[in-house]
């Protein structure tokens, strides 16, 4: 029992360090096009989503985690305590190292990617290439292909079709005061059934667009209306479009902030739980309550990463792929949202950092292929690739290591 006592105990620190990469890394994400935009400055980036984020992971977390992540893993087939032990230590470490190397470069990867290309790894050195679904893997590695391509269509289009309703009609403020709120009330139809899905956990879609997605998408639309009506920002209509999309998108991204921490926390903590279970019964069972403990502290740990690091992936992001507007920066948080959403409700697997990194790209494609940075696309697309394998083949060897010196 000591044995996994002090195992458990570094297994909670490790599962902080995850938490804290994925803050650097993932969590830079929701803020990224709102600083890129100049809707906020980097400093009230950090607290804004270092708030969210641990809100999201505290309040709303799940409160069972998978003990084997993601169903990459036959459960069957890992019986022995120590395994799951050694496994959960070495996919966390793995990933959390690869993700350090990937936020120095500044090259926003998926996290969910990381950890099951961890899991895969110690699966694969302890019971051989059958140990791994493989029909999951072949998920992960559409996603891949997927995500981007999906978002960067999306926001292709929607950025074409809002700037023809307000920015290219005959009369461009009085587009945009009826287009905006329309634009704005859209999102958050979106929004509003994404928070019922990905933050509540809620299943059914008609339930979530219904009950939530159209009353507040319907409130914002009236509010957004009466405001423009009452007061334009400004006589120059490109000046005041932007300047009520400043606003919007700081909302927009806050909640991608928010739903990120309640989703992705699991990234850090289901190892962490895996071992939990270990601790207090045994191999009993599949699925374990994860504490409210374990889940402040992968919320805590993702603050902090935003805070300490997040900046790196922020300004890739948010200014080196292309040139970012308020318009630009909120069509991309809706595109990416509206895309997870769909994904979401067919079960096709998405990455949401493929697809808001797909966004950009789509949201530059509508001005020119000179408009982007084919550079650093490049770096983001040879990363997204080798996540896995890299993450896997860490893995393994710290689970040799673990094995031999245990």
């Amino acid at each position: 029992m000591i044995f996994v006592d002090a195992w458990l105990l570094i297994t909670i620190i490790l599962g902080f360090a995850m938490a804290w990469a994925i803050g650097a890394n993932d969590a830079a994400n929701s803020m990224s096009t709102a600083v890129g935009a100049k809707a906020i400055t980097p400093k009230q980036a950090v607290l804004i989503a270092g708030v969210l984020e641990f809100t999201g992971a505290y309040f709303f977390g799940k409160s069972v985690t998978e003990t084997i992540r993601k169903g990459i893993l036959y459960p069957d087939k890992i019986t022995d305590p120590q395994v799951l032990i050694y496994g959960s230590v070495a996919a966390l470490l793995a990933a959390t190292l690869w993700l350090i190397i990937a936020t120095k470069f500044g090259l926003p990867v998926s996290t969910t990617h990381s950890i099951i290309g961890g899991i895969a790894g110690y699966g694969i050195v302890y019971a051989g290439m059958s140990v791994v679904n493989w029909g999951k893997m072949t998920q992960v590695v559409l996603s891949w292909i997927l995500s981007p391509i999906i978002g960067a269509i999306m926001a292709y289009l929607v950025f074409k079709a809002l700037t023809r309703s307000i920015f290219r009609s005959s009369n461009p403020v009085r587009s945009a005061r009826l287009w905006s709120p329309f634009w704005i009330g859209l999102a958050f139809v979106v929004i509003g059934t994404m928070f019922y899905i990905k933050v509540l956990h809620g299943k059914d879609l008609k339930t979530g667009v219904l009950m939530y997605g159209i009353p507040v998408g319907f409130v914002v639309f009236l509010v957004t209306y009466s405001l423009i009506r009452l007061r334009f920002p400004s006589s120059d209509p490109f000046i005041g479009v932007e300047s009520i999309f400043r606003k919007v998108q700081v909302i927009t991204s806050g909640y991608v902030a928010l739903a990120h921490g309640a989703n992705d926390v699991a990234n850090a903590i289901g190892p962490v739980a895996a071992v939990y279970a270990v601790a207090s019964m045994g191999m009993a069972g599949m699925k374990v309550p994860v504490p409210r403990w374990i889940l402040a502290l992968g919320g805590l740990g993702i603050a902090v990463g935003v805070a300490t690091y997040g900046y790196r992936v922020m300004e890739t992001v948010g200014k080196k792929i292309t040139e970012l507007t308020n318009t630009r920066g909120f069509t991309i948080d809706f595109s990416a949202a509206t895309v997870v959403l769909v994904a979401s409700w067919l079960g096709l697997p998405i990455s949401t950092t493929h697809t808001v990194v797909g966004a950009v790209i789509g949201i530059g494609l509508a001005r020119g292929v000179k408009a982007i940075n084919t550079d650093i696309v490049r770096d983001i697309v040879i990363s997204w690739f080798v996540t896995v394998p890299v993450a896997g083949v860490i893995s393994a060897a710290l689970f040799k290591f673990l094995m031999f010196v245990g």
